[in-house]
């Protein structure tokens, strides 16, 4: 059945009504790699306003690599959509287009602020390297730069400043360059795909939501990892977080943050029945662990009196700034997408850079306190969320590139919570879902319980609405949530999350096999080591016996 991106034959034989036909049909023949150089996109084929588009190049890539990295010939094809405001960059896109199609499609998301393409012979977010990607499993792959290119790959919010080009980064290039890339990928292979999926993390996890969320019709299955899907209140709340580690005398150094995490797996690591380097119960610890009482091999954590008093313990303003990490942001103003709040983080048991020896250190630290304190104009070794919130502030709330950011206050905004108002409106916070679930449509969701970027809390909050808004039994049949302990933004140094997801969509889609007993591997923290994957809210329980590196010894309990 024609569904915007997608054709299926239905159960029975080819479609014979008029309604499962699609909306143009075939071309009568297929165009080879070099004849789809030149190409012209009209803008009535794109299903949101355009100036219509161009292919740019083509290039046939021969086969490549072994095993797991083996990619069959392809045809890379580029392409340039184009403004209606013409102070509007170009969308740039990419589409593979493999010698031996499988007939489907599969969009990657990107990150950040985007401002890049993604490789289109990469993978979904957290794959296992032992198994292919999508264009090695035949999938034609396509995605874009949102809309705009990043300077030397600075974070930069400068091309917010511009209404069009902004609308893009939040949703809109997502369909423009779906509706682009189905009329290549129809010339080229002379049909239609038959199934059409969408996998990203981050940012792209917020454009998974959003491609469910409003166009759920182009759309079979989403991967939505770790999705920063209410972008407008996140980056609010990073800053809030940036502006409580800038106070004076309240950033942590590594020997700091590496006695805070100490302390807290004293404290938490057995919460789920076994020590074992992971907090799996996090509610529990969340619930208990407070750095200003907790002790560390048997001394407070709190500096006596709450002075500083070196690497030994933790002073109050080194506390307090934790506390704001670990505390909602509340909006003194009504938000256009009807959030009151963005809530805090699990801060308690995440390695905010302790300087472990781990090759994802640098990253996990960078993600989490940076190196240095952030102060005014924020530097690329500080907090990477600081560097997004203080982009987002002065040029897409503000339009004003001297603003100092660290002087804004989120909670109240004062004369420009209108703005912030009518920005949150572009964010994907919407939990009726229903038209993506009527289609036949799959979403998986996972993130890890101790990212410092994107709040794990936030997306419990977004599935508990589903569940809200359409009820447990309809949620039950087309999402599944799941909750990564030890995993940060992406990687992580305590357990780097390893999982077929992409499978496991397929079977659910196409076969109907919902996703059951699903299991991840660790290839970091102990490397192979495995856990099950739990469907929120539960957590993975030692049973009591047995190897404690093994998912079979642990029990997803609530």
């Amino acid at each position: 059945m024609w569904s915007g991106g997608a054709y299926s034959e239905p159960v029975g034989g080819p479609c014979r009504d008029e309604a499962c036909r699609p909306h143009r049909p075939p071309p009568p023949s297929k165009a080879s790699c070099p004849q789809l150089n030149g190409l012209t996109i009209r803008a009535r084929e794109i299903g949101l306003p355009t100036t219509g588009a161009v292919v740019t190049s083509t290039t046939q890539i021969a086969a490549s690599g072994s095993g797991a990295a083996a990619t069959g010939s392809y045809c890379l094809v580029a392409g340039a959509i184009h403004p209606v405001d013409p102070s509007a960059p170009d969308i740039l896109f990419n589409v593979a287009l493999p010698d031996q199609w499988n007939g489907k499609i599969l969009m990657l998301g990107g990150g950040g602020f985007d401002g890049s393409i993604p490789a289109v012979t990469g993978n979904v977010p957290s794959a296992p390297a032992n198994l292919p990607g999508p264009l090695s499993r035949g999938y034609a792959v396509f995605a874009s730069d949102s809309g705009h290119e990043a300077t030397n790959g600075a974070v930069s919010g400068a091309f917010s400043v511009n209404a069009e080009a902004y609308d893009n980064f939040m949703g809109e290039a997502l369909k423009k360059t779906h509706d682009a890339a189905l009329v290549i990928i129809d010339a080229h292979y002379g049909t239609h795909p038959y199934k059409a999926y969408f996998a990203g993390g981050s940012t792209g996890g917020r454009e998974a939501l959003t491609v469910a969320q409003r166009w759920p019709q182009d759309w079979d299955g989403v991967i939505a990892f770790y999705p920063a899907y209410d972008f407008t209140t996140l980056s609010l709340q990073q800053l809030r977080a940036t502006e409580g580690f800038a106070a004076p005398g309240a950033y942590l150094d590594t020997a700091q943050r590496a006695l805070l995490l100490k302390a807290v797996m004293q404290a938490c690591d057995g919460l789920d029945g076994v020590v074992d380097g992971l907090i799996s119960n996090v509610q529990a610890c969340n619930a208990t662990f407070n750095p200003a009482t907790a002790d560390v091999d048997g001394k407070p954590l709190r500096c006596a009196g709450g002075a500083a008093r070196g690497d030994t313990c933790l002073s109050d303003r080194q506390i307090a700034a934790l506390n704001t990490m670990n505390t909602p942001l509340v909006f003194a103003y009504p938000l256009e997408n009807g959030e009151t709040q963005y809530p805090g983080y699990n801060v308690y048991g995440a390695d905010l850079g302790v300087g472990s020896s781990s090759p994802l250190e640098a990253t996990v630290t960078l993600l989490a306190l940076g190196t240095t304190q952030p102060s005014y104009p924020l530097q690329s070794t500080a907090m990477f969320d600081g560097q997004i919130s203080d982009q987002f502030v002065r040029y897409t709330v503000m339009d004003n590139p001297n603003f100092d950011s660290l002087t804004f206050n989120p909670a109240l905004a004062g004369q420009w919570s209108g703005r912030i108002s009518m920005l949150s409106g572009l964010d994907a916070t919407n939990a009726n879902l229903t038209p993506f679930m009527q289609r036949g449509g799959k979403l998986l969701m996972a993130h890890g319980t101790v990212d410092q970027t994107v709040s794990t809390r936030a997306t419990e909050i977004y599935y508990q609405r589903l569940l809200f808004t359409m009820g447990f039994s309809a949620v039950e049949s087309f999402v599944r949530f799941y909750e990564i302990p030890g995993m940060q933004h992406a990687i992580g140094t305590e357990f780097n999350a390893s999982w077929d997801s992409l499978t496991a969509l397929q079977n659910w889609v196409e076969h109907g096999t919902p996703p059951v007993h699903q299991v991840d591997t660790d290839t970091a923290g102990v490397p192979g080591r495995t856990r099950p994957l739990c469907q929120y809210p539960a957590w993975p329980s030692y049973n009591g016996a047995g190897d404690v590196n093994s998912a079979a010894s642990f029990t997803c309990v609530q």
